[in-house]
């Protein structure tokens, strides 16, 4: 952010607060709806959820190294390979829109092919383990698994489209790079799957929600949840003095600290103004009357759900705040399908990402990228709704 951006911010924080009229009721509601939606959100969803997903970062960036980003995802690697290790890869990333990108341009610029380098632009921020966890807890299983089926296969749909697309122009970037060598790798790659394996199991696991009226396999789950975390558990702890040094487990904690920097402050001043702006679900004591979220996204119109998905993608969504977002607008009226359309649409692009991505992939891919994600994110949500 540059210096004129934090000077516009202090004036428009400033102006806000001057003029904001706290004798009004409904503004003294919202403030005090803001706070109570901070504190649910504090209690129920950071210590199991947001702070394993730190962890889970922190070693992405650190573990993760250049070469065997190329090896799984350049030119050379199998398709199948390439396709499958980008789409499920936001699985073990804790990232927004933004923070994805510099992990984006490095692979890109270094030979990855722009299949797979768009399914991982996606899968990023749109399937990280800990969002899909929190949207099903908190939004419901419904929208869980439906977001998490939706992103897979987004990341899939829009790389293959975007090779297909640019096929001509790719063919001759990839040539740059048909002489380039693999360096041989630390670790083995099971290593790295058992390693993050079970700091997802974890996280899986400790957030497992006991079922309602449900006596089967979930109930059964639940009964050892807090056995299998301990072991998923244990097994990091293990992992982590076997495989990796004193140094390396050093960076991993200092990244993990840089990534908490980055996102504690955004994700729960994202909870405050949710809470603010469209109170806790049901109540409608936030500064946004209901019926005017219900007019623009209620129902399940190919209207509603285009509105929800451009919204999306021109708004930033630091990591999880879609999803108390989500929670605010569900509960002022806002229909399932274009809650699914901003969910698929909303945390992979934002207005600064798009700026960024024209300077990385020219604005032409950017633009094509961007309506791939909308008009997808709209039809699946349309037929989320309809079911």
């Amino acid at each position: 952010m540059s210096e004129k951006q934090k000077l516009l911010l202090l004036v428009g924080a400033f102006l806000f607060a001057y003029w904001l009229p706290m004798d009004h009721p409904r503004v003294q509601g919202a403030v005090v709806e803001g706070f109570a939606m901070l504190g649910d959100y504090a209690r129920e969803h950071v210590l199991l959820c947001l702070v394993p997903a730190l962890f889970i970062a922190g070693a992405v960036s650190v573990f993760v190294r250049q070469d065997a980003v190329m090896r799984y995802l350049g030119a050379g690697a199998p398709k199948t390979m390439a396709y499958g290790v980008a789409s499920v890869s936001g699985a073990i990333l804790a990232v927004c829109s933004c923070t994805v990108l510099p992990l984006f341009a490095g692979i890109f610029k270094r030979g990855a092919g722009l299949g797979p380098a768009v399914a991982f632009l996606y899968s990023g921020p749109g399937i990280n383990i800990l969002a899909i966890a929190m949207t099903a807890r908190v939004l419901g299983p419904d929208l869980g698994v439906a977001r998490a089926v939706g992103a897979i296969s987004f990341s899939l749909i829009a790389g293959l489209l975007m090779a297909m697309i640019f096929r001509s122009s790719e063919e001759k970037r990839q040539e740059v790079f048909a002489d380039a060598e693999v360096g041989e790798l630390p670790r083995q790659l099971w290593q790295e799957i058992v390693y993050f394996g079970a700091m997802i199991g974890f996280l899986i696991f400790a957030n497992w929600a006991k079922p309602m009226g449900d006596m089967g396999f979930a109930m059964a789950v639940y009964q050892v949840k807090w056995w299998l975390s301990g072991g998923f558990l244990a097994l990091t702890l293990y992992t982590s003095f076997a495989w990796f040094s004193t140094e390396e487990r050093k960076e991993w904690l200092e990244s993990t600290w840089t990534f908490t920097k980055q996102i504690i402050p955004l994700l729960l001043g994202g909870v405050l103004l949710a809470g603010f702006l469209l109170g806790r679900p049901g109540l409608d004591a936030g500064i946004i009357p209901d019926h005017y979220i219900a007019d623009l996204v209620g129902g399940n119109s190919l209207g509603a759900n285009f509105f929800a998905a451009i919204s999306g993608a021109f708004m930033y969504f630091a990591t999880l705040t879609e999803v108390p977002i989500l929670q605010g607008l569900i509960g002022s009226g806002m229909g399932k399908g274009p809650a699914l359309s901003l969910l698929l649409a909303g945390p992979a692009l934002s207005l600064p990402s798009m700026i960024v991505l024209r300077q990385i992939m020219g604005t032409k891919m950017m633009v094509t990228y961007v309506c791939i994600v909308v008009v997808l994110s709209t039809f699946v949500g349309y037929v989320f709704g309809m079911m």
